[in-house]
């Protein structure tokens, strides 16, 4: 294997070697290649692999597609292979989903059409992947070969080195020579790499055996390789502080492999204590993955908890406690919000994460369920909407012509207040009975603007003459005929029309005037004839009379029932009196209002 051209990150671990050693190695460095691994197929010490949960389908499909556009694409064909499975998974879901929701509008399952728009391109790309994965293994087989004519050059270059060397060859530079060309031999199958590495190091175990005969140059060999051995550990501890572990490991990969090929035997009193110090910083280095791990570890099971609170959430919209337009137009959007965050986060547990993903799946279905139910009962509650509006729309029309201002603006007011308590109706019809409805309202309340700008100048007139009736009313006194003229104003009153809203104080202070003199003169209010009064003016009078009527009837009963107290309640009683004067006051005053009352109702 090419060490110069090589990336140490790239590079395997040789474990092929029959030292002590190096045997040991194999005991304490984890994610080794076994005896039979070819240098054809680097391995990498895979600590985290990258996550696709967060790829749409196109964007996959995009990235299979660049892959596909490379030379060298059956170097990634690892990724390529997830990349495949995880395309395929969406259309399964993306497909499922549009099943589910074609079922769920009633229609047969047999006329379904399972066929996924982007299928066709992932089995395209996937074709395409396969040809060229084709043509790079036979490109590969043929690479093999002759880079195995090469290595057994080598090797028989390093047999007749110690077997058939002339005299004053420099079997120091021959042996760098051959080892330097051996490190830069291209790869072989897996098939023949154990036989073919076996060979190369009995021979050149043989060709150390051959040196203990020149001293001199075994002790050469020996410096040279225990130089090799500290710049190995040398960089084995700078590893220490990498901060990306999986870097760290890969090269460490690259380090054990110089450690067999190059460095190479070294002295006794050196070769334990050297290989002993570079096992410890490797063993460090992999606690350093066992840490990375566990960290892994707990940011997968933080985004289960996550996801699962997530999902949690989606169970709780699919079942409201209150149902209503509003609140499915709200849960649409934050389940839309959930569904972002749930793709956004990164992996969980491999032995449940299929398991996590079906169950977000079901509850977006039972979500969707839920509202589509709402909406198809909704329907019906909407037909129902639509006739109460097109019965207020009638009432509005019918009566948006009146001038009776007194009962058709509070009638329009309580038309407005009805329809905003009515729900939702179909939105085909939505525009067009709001069109009507405020037509019929805005044709009314136009019509009664203009009356009331067209009578303000008669209101002036109005308050002019109320005024005058005022006055008339302040210098009235208890003479003879003067309830007879208290009547004649307040019948004068009732005839005038309105006065200008600034001036409505004038009948707060008639009426305190009224009962003043009323009071001066004797007289109950309700005993008064009165004339000219408008339909709600007498219902207001025949409520108060009501009300009073009330007041007389449990006032006698108290009177009554104080008189009951006593053991001979009779007349003659002194102590009577008064008590019965106000009890024949208050009957003769309650029969009094009884027949104002009678004539109010009787139209008189």
């Amino acid at each position: 294997m090419s060490i110069e051209n090589g990336n140490p990150e790239n590079e395997n671990l040789n474990s092929e070697i029959n030292s002590t050693e190096n045997q040991s190695v194999e005991d304490n460095v984890t994610d080794q290649p076994s005896e039979t691994q070819t240098e054809s197929e680097p391995q990498q010490v895979e600590v985290a692999e990258e996550d696709f949960s967060q790829f749409s389908l196109q964007e996959t499909l995009d990235e299979m597609e660049k892959i596909v556009n490379r030379n060298d694409a059956p170097a990634d064909s690892y990724r390529f292979s997830r990349l495949r499975d995880h395309a395929s998974h969406k259309i399964t879901d993306e497909t499922e989903d549009k099943k589910h929701e074609y079922l769920e509008q009633g229609n047969p399952e047999e006329h379904f059409d399972a066929h996924h728009p982007q299928a066709s391109k992932l089995s395209a790309l996937v074709h395409i992947f396969r040809e060229k994965q084709d043509k790079f293994h036979k490109q590969q087989e043929a690479e093999h070969q002759d880079n195995l004519q090469e290595r057994l050059g080598i090797i028989e270059r390093l047999k007749n080195l110690y077997t058939n060397s002339e005299p004053g060859v420099n079997l120091f530079k021959s042996i760098r020579e051959i080892k330097e060309a051996w490190g830069n031999a291209g790869q072989v199958a897996k098939s023949e790499f154990k036989n073919l590495n076996n060979n190369y190091f009995h021979h050149l175990k043989m060709f150390n055996e051959m040196l203990d005969l020149n001293k001199e140059y075994l002790e050469q060999e020996f410096a040279h390789n225990l130089e090799k051995r500290q710049h190995i550990i040398q960089r084995a501890k700078e590893l220490l502080d990498e901060n990306v572990v999986q870097k760290a490991l890969n090269e460490l990969q690259y380090l054990h492999k110089l450690w067999k090929e190059e460095a190479e035997p070294v002295a006794e009193e050196f070769r334990e204590k050297t290989w002993e110090e570079f096992k410890e910083i490797s063993n460090k280095i992999h606690e350093r993955k066992s840490e990375l791990i566990a960290v892994i570890e707990s940011e997968h099971q933080e985004n289960l908890e996550k996801k699962n609170k997530i999902i949690e959430e989606l169970k709780t919209l699919s079942s409201p406690q209150n149902i209503n337009h509003n609140y499915w137009q709200q849960a649409i959007k934050r389940v839309e919000e959930l569904r972002s965050d749930f793709l956004k986060l990164g992996a969980v547990p491999k032995k449940i994460s299929n398991q996590n993903w079906t169950d977000f799946k079901q509850s977006l279905r039972d979500f969707n369920s839920a509202k589509n139910d709402f909406y198809k009962n909704l329907k019906g509650s909407q037909i129902q909407n639509l006739e109460e509006k097109l019965a207020l729309i009638k009432t509005a029309q019918d009566n948006m012509n009146s001038e009776d201002w007194d009962i058709v603006v509070p009638l329009f007011k309580k038309l407005q207040e009805d329809w905003k308590k009515i729900g939702h109706v179909p939105r085909s019809q939505a525009n067009k009975v709001w069109d009507d409805f405020r037509e019929a309202c805005n044709t009314f309340f136009k019509n009664y603007r203009e009356k009331n700008n067209a009578s303000g100048d008669n209101w002036k007139e109005n308050y002019k003459s109320k005024k005058a009736l005022l006055e008339e009313l302040k210098a009235l006194t208890d003479e003879e005929g003067s309830v007879e003229k208290i009547e004649n104003i307040k019948n004068n009153w009732n005839a005038i029309g309105k006065v200008p809203k600034d001036k409505l104080s004038i009948n707060t202070e008639f009426n305190k005037a009224l009962r003043e003199k009323l009071k001066l003169n004797k007289i109950n209010e309700f005993d008064l004839k009165e004339e000219n009064l408008t339909e709600s003016q007498l219902t207001d009078k025949a409520r108060k009379i009501k009300n009073q009527i009330t007041d007389l009837e449990a006032e006698i009963v108290q009177l009554e029932n104080n008189l009951a107290f006593f053991n001979s309640p009779n007349r003659d009683n002194p102590l009577l009196k008064d008590t019965y004067d106000k009890l024949d006051s208050k009957k003769q005053q309650l029969e009094s209002l009884k027949v104002s009352l009678h004539n109010i109702i009787a139209g008189e």
